[in-house]
């Protein structure tokens, strides 16, 4: 049996609609990414290093484009 995931909406959620959102599910060895507008469209997962390195890197550009 296929094991539920519990579904993690992001704390940036895009505007006032929150509507450029993912969602994050931890799968121990992997980071499942979906869109939360459309979540039975598909998935992506990563290794959780390659997952925190992308995550970190949108910080770092978000902090230089910050006014």
């Amino acid at each position: 049996m296929a094991q539920a995931l519990n579904w993690q909406k992001s704390t940036f959620s895009g505007g006032a609609e929150g509507n450029a959102c993912v969602e994050i599910a931890d799968l121990r060895a992997r980071v499942a990414v979906r869109d939360s507008k459309q979540p039975a469209r598909g998935t992506l997962s990563f290794p959780p290093r390659a997952f925190t390195a992308f995550v970190e890197t949108l910080k770092a550009d978000t902090a230089h484009t910050a006014v």
